[in-house]
């Protein structure tokens, strides 16, 4: 993504921030309110339906579906793209999520996470079924010898996680995950140094495996 574009898109979402009334220049309350899903609704439509499409599921794996994933796990995921007092960078690094979420006040956070927390996900599907039974394999049981635990133990059987700790995985796009999980892998994503152990030990082959399993998890 070009500097011009990052450029345009941070301009934009501070345009609308302006006409929504959401920029920080207010004070912020100590604790965030009760959401509100029509504001939420609000910055959805016109600030992320551009990749993430205005109900959360967006149109292909370059960006995760936010449609019914647990609003505490967006909140905190929008919070890890802000550079927090005494770290160097943010703990997700992206120039665009973080021009987005510094514009964002924690109640805008919280109202958006609520609104697409509500969306109903729309069904995913295992692509490759020659990885099927090596990828529930993974998700279900994990690999003993390399000390690699089932997903199903954080994640839960169905792939509906826990809210703020494990995301629901349920219906993913398997080419998301898979960039995640060699994301945490390499290091390049750093907000979870439970997940980045594991992804270690996990080959190629398995993430795919694994990540296409999710894809049609429910």
């Amino acid at each position: 993504m070009n500097r011009l574009y990052k450029s345009l898109m941070v301009l934009q979402v501070a345009a609308t921030f302006g006409g929504l009334a959401v920029s920080g220049q207010a004070a912020e309350p100590a604790q965030p309110a009760k959401p509100d899903l029509n504001r939420g609704q609000a910055i959805a439509t016109q600030v992320c339906a551009a990749c993430h499409a205005a109900d959360g599921n967006s149109a292909g794996a370059a960006f995760p579906k936010l449609a019914g994933q647990h609003a505490e796990y967006i909140v905190k995921q929008l919070k890890d793209y802000k550079t927090q007092p005494g770290a160097k960078a943010p703990a997700r690094n992206n120039p665009i999520m973080a021009g987005i979420a510094g514009a964002l006040s924690d109640q805008d956070a919280v109202n958006v996470a609520a609104y697409f927390a509500a969306q109903k996900t729309k069904p995913g599907f295992a692509r490759n079924k020659n990885d099927v039974a090596l990828g529930q394999k993974i998700y279900r049981g994990g690999i003993a010898d390399k000390g690699v635990p089932a997903c199903a133990a954080c994640h839960g059987a169905a792939g509906m996680g826990i809210p703020v700790q494990y995301p629901r995985l349920s219906w993913q796009w398997g080419d998301y995950t898979a960039a995640q999980l060699t994301a945490f892998a390499q290091g390049t994503r750093n907000n979870s140094e439970t997940m980045h152990t594991i992804s270690l030990r996990l080959t190629d082959a398995e993430i795919k495996a694994v990540s296409d399993y999710i894809a049609g998890l429910h």
